[in-house]
């Protein structure tokens, strides 16, 4: 899918950050867009900038993890399209706190968002690529924490494991079909998710919230370079995209060293979360 101009794009979470970055590269490539994001005045936003650069079939508020909601916006989806040729899951939210910190809500809003999001964006809409059998992409934001263990962050980094596994199984289920898909782990990418994010670490949430802010924002690694990854990997039908140093240096070193990259985690998690136990 080296020329994509034409092409109709479907992306999640695109009302900020990587989504509203990647919808943005699309759109100058000359795709035509589908944005879709729980954040509707943001999504809005998004909107009107990708339609500078090129057509929007569709921007709709839809919260990706509600079944319901879904099927009624692919039924839509449907009306204006047979089928979308390029999927991107991106929609997303962060958890931060150790496994006694989480309450089962706290599990079932990251699980269903993060994961379950994902599964069923792809149940609505890859089926009809299939259909119509002329290929396509589908692009699964996964993150660092799909395969770099670290601790005070199990209930976001389950379904990121999650995230990776299923991208990658689903890529060989439909290597037959000529739909190629993407795993993306960012990195540390200096986006608006902290904002939302839920802080259970026992400890000031505030402090932990500035703490990683911070962190975020020293890296300052900015999400249009992962947009940027990402087309790419949409053209060339790479597997596995580790975009930032940081994402390529923890993927070869927990294959090549686990014991190194437990320490470096543990230091990492002590750096973002210190002074998160109160006195």
């Amino acid at each position: 899918m080296r020329d994509l101009a034409g092409k109709v794009a479907l992306v999640t979470g695109a009302g900020n950050g990587i989504g509203r970055a990647t919808a943005f590269a699309l759109a100058r490539k000359g795709v035509r867009l589908i944005l879709a994001d729980v954040n509707e005045p943001a999504l809005r936003a998004a909107e009107t900038e990708c339609a500078t650069q090129s057509a929007c079939l569709l921007a709709h508020a839809v919260d990706v993890s509600k079944r319901d909601e879904m099927e009624a916006f692919a039924r839509r989806v449907h009306q204006l399209t047979p089928c979308v040729d390029i999927l991107v899951n991106n929609a997303g939210v962060y958890l931060t706190g150790g496994f006694l910190d989480l309450t089962l809500d706290d599990w079932e809003w990251s699980m269903s968002t993060n994961l379950w999001g994902m599964i069923l964006a792809s149940h609505f809409f890859v089926p009809k690529m299939v259909e119509r059998g002329e290929g396509g992409h589908v692009v699964n934001m996964a993150s660092m924490y799909g395969y770099w263990i670290g601790p005070s962050v199990i209930g976001y980094l389950t379904p990121k494991f999650g995230v990776f596994g299923f991208s990658e199984a689903l890529r060989e289920d439909l290597r037959g079909n000529g739909i190629g898909v993407s795993t993306v782990c960012p990195g540390i990418i200096r986006t608006n998710i902290l904002q939302n994010m839920r802080v259970k670490n026992d400890g000031d949430a505030a402090e932990i919230r500035e703490n990683l802010r911070k962190t975020y924002q020293w890296r300052n690694y900015k999400p249009e370079r992962v947009a940027t990854a990402i087309v790419k990997a949409i053209q060339r039908n790479r597997r596995l995209v580790l975009v930032s140093p940081e994402a390529r240096l923890m993927y070869h070193l927990q294959r090549l060293c686990p014991a190194l990259s437990r320490v470096i985690s543990r230091a990492a998690a002590k750096r973002m979360f210190r002074q998160a136990k109160a006195p």
